[in-house]
Order: C-alpha cells, then sequence, then structure tokens
C-alpha cells in the first residue's frame, strides 16, 4: 500500500507539473507561429509578462525533479525571453551623418488631454514634428492658444469630434499632405505629410491609428487596418510611422509592417518594454507598448523617452532620431 501510495503521490505531482507548464508553453507556440485570432489578440499584448512568469513553472518542475515537464517549461523560458528580452537591450544604429530630429507622438484621448502639458513637452524637449490622435477641433484651438502654432508653425491637422481626429505637425515645411481614413470599426483618420528636414532628403511622415481590437467583432478589422498602413520603401523615399498602433511587438500584423523595411524606435533604443497604455486613466490593466515609433532602417534612434499626458490613457513617446545627410 505505501509503494502504490507513493507511487500515486508521485504521478499527482507529475500531473500537476504538467498543468502548471502546459499554459505558458501554449503561449509561446502562439505567439512563435504568430497566430493572432479571436480573444488570443488582447492576451498576446501580455506576452512580457507571461515570460517573467514562466520562470516560475521551470523552478517548480525542477524542485520536484520532473524531466520532461522541466524540458518543456525550459523550452518555453528560453523562447519566450528571446523575443521579449532583447527590447530593452537595443540594436546598432545605422552610421549615418545627417541632421538629428525629435519626434513626438500622443494620443490625445478624445481631445481631453492636458494640452499644457504637451506643449511644455514639445518647447522643453525642442521637438520638431509632433503626431496627434483622437484630435479634436476644441484642443487643436487649445495647443494654439498655449503656443504651439509658434513652435511648430507646419501642419496637416484634421481634427474631428470624439476619437477619429489626426494631426501632423512640424517646425520644417509640410508639402504633399492629406490624411487617409482607416476602413476598420472605428474609421480612425491618419494625417500625412512630406517634411522638408534641412540637409535631411524628405522624410514622409504619418499619424498611426489602427482600429483597436476591443471585441471579437473588431479582430477583422484591426488586421485589415494594420496591414493597409502604409510599407516602408527601403529604396525610395524615408520614411515614419508614429502614433497609436492598438499593436505591440507581439502581434504578428505589426511585425509584419516591420518586416517591410522599418525599425521600432524604442526597440532599437533599448526601451521597447516602456508601457504606454494601461492604468494612466484609472483602468486595472497592467502597462502595454502599443504607442510607436516606426522609422526607416536608414534612420538612426537615438534615444527614446516616454512621457505621461495628465488626462489621457496613453502616454507620450518621444524619439530621438539622426536622419541621412541629403546627397
Amino acid at each position: 500500500m505505501l509503494v502504490t501510495s507513493g507511487a500515486g503521490r508521485r504521478r499527482a505531482a507529475t500531473a500537476g507539473c504538467w498543468l502548471v507548464v502546459a499554459p505558458a508553453a501554449a503561449w509561446a507556440l502562439v505567439r512563435l507561429l504568430g497566430f493572432d485570432r479571436g480573444p488570443l489578440v488582447q492576451l498576446l499584448a501580455f506576452t512580457p509578462y507571461v515570460a517573467a512568469g514562466s520562470l516560475l513553472p521551470l523552478v517548480l518542475a525542477l524542485g520536484l525533479r520532473r524531466r520532461w515537464p522541466a524540458v518543456v517549461a525550459a523550452a518555453t523560458t528560453v523562447a519566450l525571453l528571446a523575443v521579449v528580452v532583447p527590447r530593452a537591450f537595443g540594436s546598432a544604429a545605422p552610421p549615418v551623418d545627417g541632421p538629428a530630429a525629435r519626434l513626438l507622438t500622443a494620443n490625445l484621448l478624445a481631445g481631453t488631454a492636458d494640452a499644457r502639458v504637451l506643449v511644455d513637452l514639445v518647447r522643453r524637449h525642442r521637438v520638431d514634428v509632433l503626431t496627434v490622435q483622437e484630435f479634436t477641433p476644441q484642443i487643436a484651438a487649445e495647443l494654439d492658444r498655449l503656443g504651439l502654432d509658434r513652435l511648430l508653425p507646419h501642419r496637416e491637422l484634421h481634427p474631428a469630434d470624439g476619437t477619429v481626429g489626426s494631426g501632423l505637425y512640424a517646425r520644417h515645411p509640410i508639402s504633399s499632405g492629406g490624411v487617409r481614413h482607416n476602413r476598420g470599426g472605428w474609421g480612425f483618420d491618419q494625417a500625412y505629410g512630406t517634411v522638408a528636414v534641412p540637409g535631411a532628403p524628405p522624410v514622409r511622415v504619418e499619424s498611426a491609428h489602427p482600429s483597436a481590437p476591443y471585441a471579437l467583432d473588431q479582430v477583422g478589422h484591426w488586421r485589415a487596418d494594420l496591414a493597409a498602413q502604409p510599407p516602408a520603401t527601403p529604396d525610395g523615399q524615408l520614411s515614419i510611422l508614429a502614433g497609436d498602433f492598438n499593436a505591440t511587438l507581439d502581434h504578428a500584423p505589426l511585425r509584419a509592417l516591420l518586416d517591410t523595411g522599418y525599425v521600432d524606435a524604442a526597440d532599437a533604443a533599448g526601451a521597447g518594454l516602456t508601457g504606454t497604455w494601461g492604468p494612466y486613466d484609472g483602468d486595472p490593466i497592467p502597462p502595454v507598448t502599443i504607442d510607436h515609433v516606426l522609422v526607416d532602417r536608414r534612420i538612426a534612434v537615438r534615444a527614446v523617452s516616454v512621457h505621461a499626458i495628465p488626462d489621457s490613457d496613453h502616454r507620450a513617446v518621444l524619439a530621438d532620431l539622426r536622419l541621412p545627410a541629403e546627397r
């Protein structure tokens, strides 16, 4: 009876190990295979937390000396950490000798964000280009009242009531401007234009804002809007997409966009794990990184920082860039 009881306990311990190891292992498979479907889309945004938590099943399996659960747990931890940890270390920048440029992007939460803080950020950091989402006529007027029209006199603005408005401001002239309308459920607008930074080739900048996968019936719109984002043109004009992408680097559609020739500025600067959305308006959600500055791979990223904007559920992202020299 003692032998049987001992064997039963061992089987129970092994089964318990598998129950603990399996969720993270399944998560790793979904992430590595790019299976962004249904409710998995929202869950994948929290992959960095699961990567850190995957150490616990590994420790348990090793402590209980369960070989195969430990092997699977170790492979899971290695796989998840391999896709997450590099975001904290950055990567080598291309050798460029053109002018520096600072770009700031901010979601203004239907125009309720603190306009004074945003203008102060532009002034203090000598921002050259600003992209805004959820941009309303009221906050447009308030920003100019606070002096943004003097700091960034060139603009391509498409304010609208509610959340669909979009804007592009610049210290330098903007040409070929316009607005692109996403066809997803939210129908967010995306202002764009070509900015002429002295000493650099023209740079096309667009204020990105694909639909949010906030419900299951919106996931298709989310995928379609991300797929419709302007791809990079490695052999053509320099391009930057900056804004609220409603996606993290753990979402396959965003990685597919990067593969066209963009670099995520925060990832390149070692700031890719800094949250930009979640608990900032009181929601009990761990921070996730859905606001991005995607730059042409020919542009060097020197630094990225994230800044609180009171009364917005997003944080602003500031990218310090160096552009190629004009030839």
